[in-house]
């Protein structure tokens, strides 16, 4: 509780204080990671989809996360509501529709075929859908079946360091929980920061009021209230009620696109896009820009890669922390199979429909107006939605009002989230409290607050692309993470059960983890 804000308030102050020297040298991080590795990520998002694979269909699929006897503890809308709103509800309001529009001349992979929108749509599918998905699942899954089924706290050391030597596993597991906490608030702190200078621009585009200082620290305050009081309120009463809201607003505007915009349009470019990508999915996953390999590279920006897919890998995985540590919180009562299929296949679906709606809106419109949804894009990816849905007849000022409300709450639900986690893994094994999370809440938004309103976007977006940065070095601890849980798994027998029956009894008592501790550690050694 004590390393990590020292080391993130050094972070911040050397962004603060050199922000050009600090911005060069996370550049050249990520150069040197794109340049480098990319071929990395690739096989990590496959090991993330054929992990996912495996649970689904062996013999562990039957396994129930809590125990044999473990019930759901939400609804599936209520499930899928949070598990959307948490995992990445915000980075789709913009990027489904800034991504089909700056991508949409010219893509690997994807052929045009005479529509110039195709290839930009099918690669943001494949960014935001099914490989992304399983990517949080196989960390998800990870921290439940500890946590849940072992007994063991909601923390990323809890699910690796049984697997390492016992010298090793009190450093590594110290070192693994500052990572994490460090990823998470730095995670939350920026986007944070990014929240209100995009629904600055959402207030704008219906009302005028220009963006600047006063209004992004007016926004923080509104939004960290509001988490605030969410936080305080419970997950059943605070998260849940608004992750429904946003899943109701979601629909609410999507629908309203598909029947007020081009709908004939929408429809053929569903049908062909959905196809494209199913046809391309397996091109698509094992893509490595083999050319750039090895290539001596002046920026992380010569590469494709290095702007698309690396750099959505590792805010996946940057994000991991906070985004599986909540799913795993709230999954309690489902099979493997039931948690995997919810997790991976049902937000995906969600996602195409999304992007496929949204996305050949905005190509739509973008013809239409000799290119201007781009050029609002290319000033700021933040406009894009705001720029499609301006052009909406009858109902573009209140789809207008929609979407800012949306980015204010899936902002408010992604904090929520992440305020649960970073509790989970500052406070183990004691546990928190409604005011220790309000309390995190309040720390994240005034840091977020002293990069935006002191060091401005620039900063802001440094720390944010440090962060992501972070996620290389953390994909190891996750493949780690995952091994294990193999290992667990395949070695679950008889005495496994009854410590998992044992530790989700009813009058199970917290004293009895010690012991539970050491007969886990010889049954499934």
């Amino acid at each position: 509780m004590t390393v990590p804000p020292v080391l993130i308030l050094a972070l911040i102050t050397v962004a603060l204080a050199n922000p050009d020297g600090t911005a060069w040298a996370i550049g050249r991080l990520r150069t040197w990671v794109t340049s480098g590795f990319t071929w990395h990520f690739v096989i990590y998002s496959l090991v993330a989809v054929a992990v996912c694979t495996w649970l689904c269909v062996s013999r562990v699929h039957r396994v129930r996360i809590g125990g044999p006897d473990a019930k759901p503890e939400y609804g599936l809308f209520s499930w899928y509501s949070m598990l959307f709103a948490c995992g990445q509800g915000i980075g789709l309001i913009f990027w489904g529709i800034a991504e089909p529009i700056m991508l949409r001349d010219e893509t690997p992979v994807i052929p045009q075929n005479g529509n110039s929108g195709e290839g930009g749509i099918v690669w943001t599918y494949f960014h935001w859908g099914l490989t992304a998905w399983a990517m949080y699942c196989v960390v998800a899954i990870c921290l439940a079946y500890s946590h849940h089924n072992l007994g063991k706290t909601l923390t990323f050391r809890e699910a690796i360091v049984d697997i390492l030597p016992k010298k090793s596993r009190r450093p590594a597991g110290v070192a693994i929980e500052l990572l994490t906490i460090m990823a998470t608030v730095l995670g939350l702190a920026t986007s944070f920061g990014f929240a209100a200078l995009q629904i600055s621009s959402g207030i704008e585009s219906f009302s005028g009021l220009e963006s600047e200082p006063v209004v992004w620290v007016t926004v923080i305050v509104t939004l960290v209230t509001l988490t605030a009081i969410s936080v305080f309120n419970g997950v059943s009463r605070g998260m849940k009620r608004i992750s429904q809201i946003n899943s109701t607003l979601s629909i609410v505007l999507v629908a309203a696109v598909f029947l007020f915009g081009p709908t004939l349009y929408i429809i053929a470019n569903l049908s062909q896009t959905f196809g494209s990508y199913f046809q391309n999915f397996l091109s698509l996953s094992f893509w490595s820009e083999s050319q750039m390999a090895g290539v001596s590279l002046d920026s992380w920006q010569d590469s494709w890669s290095g702007l698309w897919t690396v750099f959505i890998w590792c805010w996946v995985i940057a994000f991991s922390p906070f985004v599986a540590g909540f799913i795993a919180r709230v999954s309690r009562g489902r099979t493997i199979r039931e948690f995997v299929l919810g997790v991976t296949v049902v937000p995906s679906l969600i996602v195409m429909v999304w992007v496929g709606i949204i996305g050949s809106a905005g190509i739509h419109y973008d013809d239409a107006s000799g290119r201007s949804i781009s050029d609002d894009v290319e000033t700021d990816s933040a406009q894009g939605l705001f720029s499609v849905l301006d052009m909406i007849p009858m109902v573009s000022w209140p789809l207008l009002v929609i979407a800012t409300l949306l980015v204010a709450t899936y902002y408010v639900t992604s904090l929520d989230s992440g305020s649960y986690a970073l509790a989970e893994f500052v406070s183990a094994p004691r546990g928190s409290g409604a005011f220790f999370r309000v309390m995190l809440v309040v720390s994240i938004a005034t840091v977020a607050m002293l990069l935006l309103y002191i060091g401005g976007e620039t900063v802001v977006d440094t720390v944010q692309t440090g962060t992501i940065i972070g996620a290389f070095p953390f994909s190891f601890i996750i493949l780690l993470m995952v091994v294990n849980l193999i290992r667990r798994l395949r070695g679950r027998d008889e005495s496994v059960e009854r410590l998992e029956a044992e530790v989700n009894a009813p009058d199970h008592r917290s004293d009895d983890d010690v012991q539970n501790k050491a007969v886990e550690d010889n049954t499934v050694r």
